[in-house]
């Protein structure tokens, strides 16, 4: 191929994705790159005139600011189980489903159905379920331990969260491990059981090892959401009881728009999560991808 064809691929090329980076530069990085220099200021949000000052704002998050770090434990908490019990859960899903032999676009279609709808409303179906069908349901039945104080408890909050947000995010995931189990050779599978393998060996020797990259990207995934979750908690507690279920998003939220209106301060907060989003999920992707070749 010549020098004039190579130049003429490479632009064609890049016709076609300039659109999208354009998109993606205007929308994502000059508003990221504002919220770096946002957090060195005492910005309002509102006002035009702002001054320059620092790390002030990082060391006031560091030193003066516990309630930043209670929100982010508690993140880091709700961070771990739904880490877990999603990617469980979408895979046992996906299992069930690619086992069925003529219901498998019906069940695809009920357990992805969540996405279609937005978590504020979402959120709000799952109020009335807490906070008025459970109680009936054990108040004419035999299940009296539904009748809990699910939203305002915080002992029972967390679990109803959890539940909310699994309710929602289960079904994305479950699409991915179909798609990867659809790509697992049948071959392979049906020598594991000429050998003598059961149900369970299967899966766990030829199965999982061959789903790996499919698990890292759910493992990736499910990080990053969890970590910014924000409208399945803002529309079912609100942080509430008190602020024993605040989210770290909601914490940076009420102290940009809905308190304190400091924008400024809430950036280098935002930056401090991006940090320690982007460090957890570099760890992952090289341990994960590690287990990949390993595999």
């Amino acid at each position: 191929m010549s020098i004039f064809h190579r130049h003429k691929t490479i632009f064609t090329l890049l016709g076609f994705v300039l659109p999208a980076l354009l998109f993606y530069v205007i929308f994502f990085l000059v508003p990221a790159a504002g919220g770096v220099w946002y957090s060195l200021t005492n910005w309002n949000g509102l006002t035009r005139s702002y001054s320059f000052v620092g790390l002030d704002n990082y060391v006031e998050v560091f030193k003066q600011d516990p309630i930043f770090w209670d929100s982010l434990l508690f993140t880091l908490k709700y961070v771990f189980y739904m880490v877990i019990l999603q990617n469980i859960l979408a895979i046992l899903l996906a299992v069930f489903i690619e086992s069925r032999a003529s219901s498998k676009v019906w069940f695809r279609t009920i357990f992805f159905m969540p996405n279609m709808i937005s978590m504020i409303i979402g959120g709000f179906m799952w109020m009335f379920i807490f906070t008025k069908v459970l109680p009936y349901i054990a108040e004419h039945t035999i299940f009296k331990f539904l009748d809990q104080s699910w939203i305002g408890d915080p002992n029972f909050s967390f679990f109803a969260i959890l539940v909310v947000s699994l309710w929602g995010g289960v079904g994305y995931l479950m699409v991915i491990y179909i798609a990867a189990l659809q790509g697992v050779p049948k071959t392979l599978k049906e020598a594991a059981a000429i050998d003598g393998a059961n149900a369970w060996h299967i899966f766990r020797h030829v199965t999982l090892p061959m789903i790996y990259p499919a698990l890292t990207i759910g493992l990736f995934v499910t990080l990053n959401s969890s970590f910014k979750v924000f409208d399945a908690v803002f529309s079912l507690t609100g942080g509430g009881p008190g602020r024993s279920t605040q989210v770290i998003a909601l914490n940076i939220y009420e102290e940009a728009f809905a308190m304190n209106s400091r924008y400024g301060y809430a950036s280098a907060k935002a930056m401090i999560l991006f940090l320690v989003v982007f460090i957890i999920t570099m760890i992952q992707l090289r341990v994960m991808k590690k287990r990949e070749v390993e595999a």
